[in-house]
């Protein structure tokens, strides 16, 4: 096991930084590993269904995680593109895909079960290759989620539905599959009523022991117990894990489950992918390798045109529809359960299943590619320009980059180009710089972490460099880039919060302005003399405040890692600022030493 355990990090730690240098991504290296070191390939692993089902955890882990971002509340915002937008996927690419296989000689009963196991996509694949490109949260990441989630949801009916194919089926197989149904609302309710009421203090207990791996424990239990109470009754385990975390999603244990499962999912999805190139039978490929390439092909091309069809009736954009075809045009993981199922009831042959079974791998292999080809073909084929990898930039010695030209960069680039300071804005998403572009603005395109980028806008004669970037992981590539080779650059960073602020701090980053913090101390100032303070003690509080609160920043900068002590030290933060203002006797006396003698607010 160690021997097969050294074999697979081998394979991961040569394959993924390799395809990621050339930009085809980390799945497609670890598919390419997989393939190597496979019993169809060197044969270092041969026992690919225990790999497989270890792996399988993976996705669980991944599932569970997009969970916890996705609150109940937002959960209800997509019902409509969950059942509208799954559910006509699911059936129109199902019945095309059907009536092409009845044509090509299946049976009415095995072409069903192809069309509608083709019709699902990969949810691990596509999710970790959007998370990879910072696509999620774009229109079409959300709709491919969508898709997916209903494609999970649709689960325990396809698996019902195999049976009542069989050849040999009869009534007690229907009813069954309808006590099989009663089954899953009955273990879903379960899981949610127990996820509310029961896991939280549970939860807490555990928290309040404060011994971390008992936790972490605790973070594996939840997802794999709750995957298993659903796998019992049918359905996906993925599902279940899902539901967890949306469960979770809006608890104060959120980000500390997140962080003790991510590794286990970053692992284990590597895995998992790994496992999938191994179960290419490369023998079969050599055999008929024009007609398994067609076959794919074709599988990818009919998949896109429906997705391109139902993005655009939903009202995407033709880059968003294109965008929501290349991403799902593969088929996915769920397709290889109905296929040994469907072989196992007599629906379908041995020889078309192991055939589907490496179309559907090689269509995982080949997205990446699409989604590629995507990025530059289709601009062209609308008539605009494609987006370089960065635009020729034509800084002309501007003393000021600004990295990130959205809502805080742009208005800093608005002051400059007042003052007639010149500047080079860069941004990474090209919708962003071609609408600054329209209203006259200098932007371009790129990534301000790469160095490359960095040296064509000029930032070795540069002398300030605004980072401003919305990303808090893209914010510290490109702060930590600008740092070890432009150190003449002085930094003004944006920061989305404090520990993002802290996070910038560890790289020697002293000029920081966290993002909402000034516009809420405005709104504060506003809501005291609202509430009646005079204006002079109102502005004089606030700025008391802002000192301290710089202050406890600075000083919890040495501890921020430390969950208890920070929690101490906000705790001590708070009766300092307390004692500090209650002590301030020139609040009892207007005209009390220490009060300005005229402040513009007395005019207003």
């Amino acid at each position: 096991m160690l021997a097969q355990t050294a074999v697979f990090l081998i394979a991961a730690v040569v394959a993924v930084p390799l395809f990621r240098r050339f930009r085809l991504g980390a799945v497609l290296g670890y598919l390419f590993a997989g393939v190597v070191i496979g019993p169809h390939g060197l044969g270092f692993v041969d026992n690919i269904g225990a790999v497989h089902d270890l792996a399988a955890l993976g996705v669980v882990f991944l599932l569970f995680i997009i969970g916890l971002e996705l609150q109940p509340s937002r959960l209800w915002v997509l019902r409509r593109s969950v059942f509208g937008l799954g559910s006509a996927q699911l059936l129109a690419t199902g019945i095309v895909l059907a009536l092409l296989g009845m044509a090509f000689g299946l049976t009415w009963k095995a072409a069903l079960v192809v069309g509608l196991a083709l019709a699902m996509s990969s949810t691990a694949f596509v999710l970790q290759v959007l998370a990879e490109r910072g696509e999620l949260t774009t229109r079409y990441g959300r709709s491919s989620f969508a898709i997916l989630l209903f494609q999970d949801l649709a689960v325990i009916p396809l698996l019902a539905l195999i049976p009542l194919l069989s050849s040999h089926v009869n009534v007690p197989a229907g009813a069954q599959a309808w006590l099989a149904a009663l089954k899953a609302v009955a273990v879903i309710t379960v899981v949610v009523i127990g996820g509310r009421h029961l896991l939280r203090p549970v939860l807490k207990a555990i928290a309040e022991s404060r011994i971390q791996e008992i936790f972490t424990a605790a973070a594996l239990l939840t997802v794999i117990g709750t995957s298993l109470l659903l796998s019992a009754v049918g359905l996906s385990m993925s599902l279940g894990a899902f539901l967890a975390g949306v469960l979770l999603a809006d608890s104060e244990y959120r980000h500390e489950l997140e962080a003790d499962i991510e590794p286990f999912k970053g692992l284990l999805l590597g895995l998992f992918f790994i496992s999938v190139g191994m179960s290419v039978d490369l023998g079969l490929f050599a055999s008929k390798p024009f007609a398994i390439l067609g076959i794919t092909l074709a599988l990818m091309a009919v998949k896109g045109a429906v997705l391109y069809a139902v993005g655009r009736g939903a009202g995407h954009a033709p880059e968003a529809a294109g965008g929501l075809a290349c991403a799902l045009s593969q088929g996915g993981e769920f397709a290889f359960v109905l296929f040994g199922l469907a072989v196992g009831d007599n629906v379908m042959s041995r020889t078309t299943a192991d055939l589907l079974v490496i179309v559907v791998t090689l269509s995982m292999a080949l997205t990446p590619l699409a989604m590629l080809m995507n990025d530059r073909l289709l601009p062209r084929w609308l008539g605009r320009a494609a987006p370089r990898e960065f635009d020729a930039i034509e800084h002309d010695g501007a003393r000021v980059i600004i990295a990130g030209f959205g809502r805080v960069g742009g208005i800093v680039g608005r002051l400059l180009r007042a003052k007639k300071i010149p500047f080079t804005a860069l941004d990474i998403n090209p919708e962003q710089v071609e609408l600054v572009r329209k209203f006259g603005a200098k932007a371009y395109y790129g990534d301000a972490s790469r160095l490359d980028m960095l040296q064509a806008a000029g930032a070795a004669k540069a002398k300030v460099f605004v980072l401003a970037i919305d990303n808090v992981e893209a914010s510290l590539k490109a702060a930590e880039t600008v740092r070890r080779n432009f150190p003449q650059l002085r930094i003004y960073a944006r920061a989305r919060n404090r520990f993002h602020a802290y996070r910038l701090m560890d790289l020697g980053i002293e000029s920081i302005s966290r993002e909402t913090f000034l516009s809420s101390l405005e709104l504060a100032e506003g809501v005291l003399r609202g509430a009646g303070m005079a204006a002079w003690e109102a502005h004089d509080t606030v700025l008391k405040f802002k000192a301290h609160d710089e202050r406890t920043l600075a000083r919890q900068h040495a501890v921020y890692h430390d969950e208890t002590q920070l929690i101490q030290t906000t705790r001590e933060a708070a009766k300092e600022m307390e004692s500090l203002l209650e002590s301030d006797t020139s609040a009892a006396d207007p005209l009390a030493p220490g009060r300005p003698a005229f402040m513009p607010e007395d005019v207003r």
